[in-house]
């Protein structure tokens, strides 16, 4: 069993669009019998609407870094958690205060407060018409079942510190990967590639051919493992680390199909 798992935004997803060669591509590995999903740090629900516009059929869904593992009809099959302790305690450093947002992902939904000028969550949320949840940030300690906590900031530098900053004080219990000015916060352990893994187990293949590919350092820890390929406009960083490059995920899926 041949199975296909591509990061999103700046890999499947890029300039603003998916491809043609990439929705043609993933029709005939599908039709060929090989299974096919997305794994993002991105929400279930700010997801799926990009891939049904795109008329993109999917088989799983591994969402927020793998803390939440979706099938292809919407099922939840795992989900971690953050305390709401560790959430409030995160929200009270000094170093989220220039976060454009604060985005608390649960498997109902996505909740946010803190928001400033220039967040991106809201304005994909009336572009793409997914539901946010308004809370305010007295509310974080009311908070449950959130398997991400995410933030926002202007510039990926800014990301990168406070990442440096939270692994340090809470390492423990979480892990935050920067990704350009995003910044994904997710329970200790949990990452990409223990996302592919858990899916693998969930869904009782045995011993499938895993084809992964990504472009940015969340994507690393699953690339790393199942020697995973990247595209031709992702930092050499990342291509360096990386089995082989390709001009976009089509490519991948025609060479293996």
């Amino acid at each position: 069993m041949k199975i296909a798992a591509s990061d999103y935004d700046g890999t499947l997803y890029q300039q603003e669009t998916i491809c043609r060669e990439n929705i043609e591509a993933i029709r005939k590995w599908r039709d060929a019998g090989g299974k096919f999903g997305v794994v993002t740090g991105r929400d279930f629900g700010m997801l799926v609407p990009q891939l049904r516009y795109y008329q993109i059929e999917f088989d799983f869904a591994v969402c927020n870094n793998g803390g939440i593992i979706f099938d292809r009809v919407g099922r939840v099959l795992f989900q971690s958690r953050i305390s709401t302790d560790v959430l409030q305690a995160i929200a009270r450093q000094p170093c989220v205060e220039d976060s454009l947002h604060f985005s608390f992902s649960a498997a109902e939904g996505t909740y946010i407060c803190h928001e400033r000028p220039g967040s991106w969550i809201d304005r994909e949320a009336k572009e793409w018409k997914f539901p946010l949840h308004r809370i305010l940030e007295d509310d974080i300690g009311k908070l449950e079942g959130i398997h991400q906590f995410s933030l926002g900031y202007e510039s990926p530098p800014q990301s990168l510190a406070a990442s440096e900053i939270l692994n340090e004080l809470f390492g423990s219990v979480i892990h935050a990967y920067p990704n350009r000015g995003s910044l994904d916060i997710t329970p200790a352990l949990v990452s990409k590639r223990q996302g592919m893994e858990q899916l693998v187990s969930c869904m009782g293949w045995k011993d499938p051919e895993l084809f992964v590919i990504g472009d940015e350092t969340n994507d690393l820890p699953m690339l790393e493992a199942f020697d995973g390929y990247t595209v031709d406009s992702a930092r050499q960083e990342i291509k360096s680390r990386a089995k082989e490059s390709f001009p976009h995920v089509g490519a991948m899926l025609e060479k293996f199909i």
